[in-house]
């Protein structure tokens, strides 16, 4: 689609909230870019973060959009915010509206400490800004190849999550991710079309992973486990329930599981980077912080 100019100068525009009822423009504006409606994902980041929306001065629907998800502090790590779902309309693109609302939001923001996953396309405006790149992640998708033959089941304990797990898996996630998300995390029952917990013999929680509907793929996330061995256990148990294909987003410094992933018949389709503003990396426990809930929230 050709491009048209803005009718109205950067500084008179106005950033509005955006709330669920936004759903639906912030789908198209998915789609004007080429990228899946998500319009499941879009209704989570609405209801637990805040939308920040331009209109489009041509009346058609939105011109710019980003959603913004704060986290508490859990008295060991910083309040932090991520950001994601920044979207310009392409035929306002390349007229520096994606970075006037990126400095209007950063500014606003601030001295909160931020993160966001960049692709290789945003990560030199993201620069511009004052992010720095602490690290990467690798996007995998495909139909997942449940191990066979001897060593295939894990010693590790999987089951269905139930209300009763709720505090402990909170409690978890606060301790690896390093801040308060309660908010979100609530939310993954009604969210996610499975959510497991595994034990070790003492019936203590390691660790709990969430597959939820994406378009026609399942992303496995958030995938929080005391070792690989339990991430592999979990990845198994949410496959299980699932013939669509699996996307995640790992943290590179997970090798083992990348390769684990990759010979189940995942395949590699980018690599983001993970970058933050006002702190030098990700608080909590990167060890145990396996792949996000999705690269939008962190």
């Amino acid at each position: 689609m050709p491009s048209s100019s803005l009718s109205t100068p950067l500084p008179t525009l106005t950033i509005r909230t955006l709330t669920v009822e936004d759903v639906p423009r912030c789908a198209d504006l998915s789609e004007d870019r080429g990228w899946p409606r998500e319009e499941h994902k879009w209704g989570l980041l609405l209801a637990a973060g805040t939308g920040y929306g331009v209109d489009a001065p041509d009346g058609r629907g939105l011109a710019a959009a980003c959603v913004v998800t704060r986290y508490g502090s859990t008295g060991t790590g910083p309040e932090l915010a991520a950001i994601g779902m920044v979207l310009v309309a392409e035929r306002f693109a390349r007229q520096g509206l994606g970075r006037w609302l990126m400095t209007a939001v950063c500014e606003e923001l601030a001295p909160v400490p931020l993160t966001l996953h960049a692709t290789p396309y945003g990560r030199p405006l993201y620069e511009e800004l004052g992010f720095a790149t602490p690290g990467r992640a690798e996007m995998l998708m495909g139909h997942f190849e449940a191990p066979a033959g001897p060593g295939a089941r894990s010693g590790v304990r999987v089951r269905p999550a139930v209300a009763g797990d709720l505090p402990a898996i909170l409690g978890l996630d606060a301790e690896v991710f390093g801040a308060d998300r309660t908010h979100m995390i609530t939310r993954l029952p009604a969210f996610s079309d499975r959510l497991l917990v595994a034990e070790d013999g003492a019936g203590n929680l390691i660790g709990y992973a969430s597959a939820w509907p994406n378009m026609d793929t399942h992303v496995v996330g958030p995938l929080i486990a005391r070792d690989t061995e339990t991430a592999k256990a979990l990845v198994s148990g949410l496959a299980a329930g699932t013939d669509r294909p699996l996307r995640t987003d790992v943290d590179v410094r997970h090798e083992e599981l990348r390769d684990w992933l990759k010979a189940r018949g995942l395949e590699s389709i980018a690599f983001n980077a993970v970058m933050t503003k006002g702190l030098p990396d990700l608080p909590g426990d990167w060890s145990r912080r396996f792949a996000p809930l999705t690269v939008a929230a962190g």
